[in-house]
Parts: structure tokens; sequence; C-alpha cells
């Protein structure tokens, strides 16, 4: 184990598994230099349980592993290859194609851990992209993914932003970032997608072996390890899913190369989180026509499950019918498991006993639904305001509710299951990323002014805990903040 104390680039163990393992979707490849490369933002925790010296971080060794242009002797950086299907179309060649997966790390835990960057430069896999990001995009992800992390939810997580000096051409000139994650990996459905298109299916067998090594090792006993790697990603999906509808998360571009196979969340970017309540919400520029749209979500997961398995088929049994029925059955449990995993946590944010029988819970949840939708609530105080109600004091829920006599007899029904107003501040957030305060402090930093941004993540870490003054940040965004788009940055 590195200790964070000693670290320099003679001493950081990065290994390349996966370039070795499965070289035909790994190309090397080096981060652009970055002219002067500024530190913005760096997560010492996450630094600390990688082995690496914050303070090292900060120096040009360290900036220049953050940026990829300096990196252990024998590290081989590789861009890496994957296809997907990007809004229902399916583009046989995708691949990083403004990023780098610099190695792999393990953590204190023992845990084998990517380092990948996002705006190192141009790729083999750029199509014409100048392989860049800006200040604005990549504090975005550092931000919501920290957020998610904080919120419990399976995700990437953020090292560090380094401002690179370089200016980005997008619709203004903006200055340009590189964002450094961390990631269990950065296996996708497009990665399978990209090795069954080759027609190589000792590929399509080592990729698949190797995540179930890396991901779901209890497959490897399995009497089909193949079929019980589907059945597990399957789960670890309808799970993740669930948890982003629960805290009314709004991904923005599930394509199936944002899929991951070890069910953590993945690129942050037109993502956002809902202010009032609808199913129909879309927040991303390029939705317009609303497949990703919050209500969504679930179902698209499903479909995306749907491309993984066609590449799984013929490690599935050797006649495609075969293979098509056996993954159908295994795939027609994530309607279930979402189900599941979304019931069992609207029971917890209603604070209500595991006792309660589904015949009481059901109906009560699919109303509390219909009066948030059709009352245009918000999304995050409402559910916040009724652990206040539990205990006796219903107006932060009340006020939020144009039918009032609805919410009475609603509440009424609920109070009478005798709600644990402790348990529901424990999974009912305070702070989410307020889309008002995420633009503001996004437009802040690009000017230099990273304070609003340090407020934000303050708020944010610890999203239950309600403090003083942090009260602007558990509000609703203000009227004159009119509809949101958010932009993918690219």
């Amino acid at each position: 184990m590195i200790e964070a104390q000693s670290t320099t680039l003679a001493t950081i163990s990065l290994d390349d598994q996966f370039a070795r393992e499965l070289p035909e979707l790994a190309m090397p490849w080096q981060g652009l230099e970055a002219p002067q490369p500024r530190l913005l933002v760096l997560n010492e925790p996450v630094a600390a349980d990688l082995g690496l010296d914050p303070a090292w971080l900060r120096n040009d060794d360290g900036l220049g592993l953050l940026t990829g242009t300096r990196v252990p002797e024998g590290a081989t950086p590789v861009a890496q290859a994957y296809a997907g299907h990007q809004f229902g179309g399916y583009s046989p060649r995708l691949g990083d194609g403004r990023a780098l997966l610099v190695g792999e790390l393990r953590d204190r835990s023992g845990r084998v851990r990517d380092l990948h960057l996002k705006g190192s430069g141009r790729t083999p896999f750029s199509r014409g992209g100048d392989g860049l990001a800006a200040v604005g995009p990549m504090l975005r992800e550092h931000v919501v993914s920290e957020a998610m992390h904080a919120l419990g939810i399976p995700t990437t997580r953020s090292l560090a932003v380094v401002a690179t000096g370089r200016e980005v051409h997008r619709e203004t000139v903006l200055p340009g970032a590189v964002l450094a994650r961390v990631a269990s990996s950065h296996l996708r459905v497009g990665t399978f997608q990209y090795a069954r298109s080759t027609g190589d299916l000792d590929l399509l067998r080592r990729l698949a072996d190797h995540a179930i090594a890396r991901h779901h090792p209890a497959a490897a006993g399995a009497e089909q390890p193949h079929l019980a790697l589907f059945e597990a990603v399957v789960s670890a999906q309808a799970s993740l899913v669930a948890h982003w509808m629960l805290v009314g998360f709004v991904h923005g571009v599930m394509n199936t190369d944002n899929t991951t196979i070890s069910g953590e969340t993945i690129d942050y970017g037109p993502c956002a989180f809902l202010d009032v309540f609808d199913p129909a919400t879309v927040f991303s520029s390029i939705d317009t026509g609303g497949r990703y749209a919050y209500g969504n979500q679930p179902v698209v997961a499903e479909w995306n499950l749907a491309r993984f398995a066609e590449t799984l088929l013929p490690l599935l049994a050797d006649e495609q019918d075969d293979a098509v029925a056996i993954a159908t059955e295994s795939l027609g449990r994530f309607r279930e498991q979402y189900s599941t995993a979304w019931s069992s946590g609207m029971r917890a944010k209603l604070g209500l006993s595991p006792d309660t029988d589904d015949a009481t819970a059901s109906p009560l949840v699919t109303d509390l639904v219909t009066l948030m939708q059709d009352n245009h609530v918000d999304h995050t105080s409402f559910f916040r305001g009724l652990g206040a109600a539990a205990r006796g004091n219903a107006e932060p829920a009340r006020s939020l509710v144009l039918d009032l006599a609805g919410f009475d007899a609603w509440a009424e029904r609920w109070s009478a299951l005798s709600p644990d107003a402790e348990a529901m501040d424990r999974v009912n957030p305070v702070y989410i990323p307020r889309n008002h305060l995420v633009e503001e402090s996004l437009t802040a930093a690009t000017a230099g002014d990273l304070a609003p941004l340090e407020r934000l993540l303050e708020a944010v870490s610890s999203p239950y805990d309600e403090r003083p003054g942090l009260e602007q940040h558990a509000l609703p965004a203000p009227e004159s903040f009119g509809a949101y788009t958010t932009f993918c940055g690219t």
C-alpha cells in the first residue's frame, strides 16, 4: 500500500490490466500538454483513499498525473474503444474521444479503481471533435458526482479538476479544464457492443470474463457464468435507476455507452435534479423528443439492458433461439427488481414500517405520486417537509400543495401509520445541487471565483444534515430562474 506522505511518480503503482487483457479495446495515447495547469478543486478524501498525497498532487508532477502528461514509468494510458446507441441510433465506433484511462490503482480497501481523464485532448476516436473540455462542465461533474456519492448512490468520483490555461471554443471562448475521475471501471454496455461487432468471439469472452472478475466475481462460480454476469448487471442497473428516481435525478443522456457494467452512475453531462415533480421533465437541450425524460429512465434502462443481452447471445447458448429465450427470461426480471427497489425506497421516504402491508402502502404511494404531479410540488422540499409533518407540523409540506383537501385526506391516512420522522430525515435530503445554484456557481467559477462552488459543495456533501447558514441551498429556484436547459459541454 502506498503511503500518501511519500507519493512521487516513482512510488505510484499504476496498473494497466485493461490494456493488457483487452488490447483490441485499448489504444495507447497521451494527454495533451496543458500550457498553464492550475488546480481548481481537489477531492482530498478520494486522493487519500487512493494513497495519493494531496500536497503532492498540487505540485508539477501531481498536476501532470491529473492531466495525463506525466505518468509513472511503465504506465500505459489508453483511449478505450466502445460503440453505443445514442438516442436510439447505433454508432459502431465511439470510444474515448476526449478521455484517457491513465491506469488502475488500488484503494485502501484493496479494490481496483480506474483513474480516468476527461478533456485531455484529441484521440483517434475524436471524430472531428477537439478533445477538450471547459471549466464549467467539468466542475458540474465534480459537484453532481460528489452529491450523488453523499446521497449513497453508486457513482464515479471526481478526484480533481485542473484548469489547463487553454482556450476552448464552443458558442463562446471558454477556459479549458481536465477532470480526473475515479471509477470501479469504465466498462459499459457500449464496450460489449463494440466487441460483439468485431465478430471476435474470443474477444467477447475475454471481455465478459474480465467484467466478471472486476465487478461480479460471484458469477464465476455459477453454472452459466455469462448468464450470471448479465443477471448481475440487470440487478445493479435496476437498483441504480431506482435510486435516481427516488432523489429526482435526471441523467439526461442514457445512451448505452453511458450504462455501466458496475452499476455506477457515469458521465454527468446535461444532468440535473427535479425542482417541480413531473415525469415528463427534460433538461437536456439535445433531447428534443424527451427520450430520456425523468419518468422514462426505468424503461430506457431496460432497453439498454436488452442491447447488452444481444451482445452476450453467443456466450449463452450454441443456438441463437435458445440464447434469446434465456436472455429474455432473465431480462424479464428487471421490472420486478426495479419496482421492488423503488417501492422499498418510497416506503423509507414515507417513514413506513417494514411491517406495513402492500395493500395499505401501495395505494398510499400511488395516491401521493398523483398528488405531487397534479400540484407541481417541489420534489426535494416536499419529502423533507413530510418529515416535519410526521412530527406534527404539516405546514412545510402542506404549503407546497394547492389541493389542500387532497393533501389533508392523504396525510390523515399516512399519519395513521405512525411514520418514523427520524428515519425519513436519513433518506430525504435537505440539500441537492439545486439547478440555479449550480449555474450560479459554475458561472462564478468560470470567471475565477470559486467561493460559490465551495459553498455548494459544503451543502451537498452532507445532504441530510440541516445546518445554519445554508438556508438558501435548501430553497427551490426563484420564479425568475425560468425554465432550465442543460448542455453536454462538447
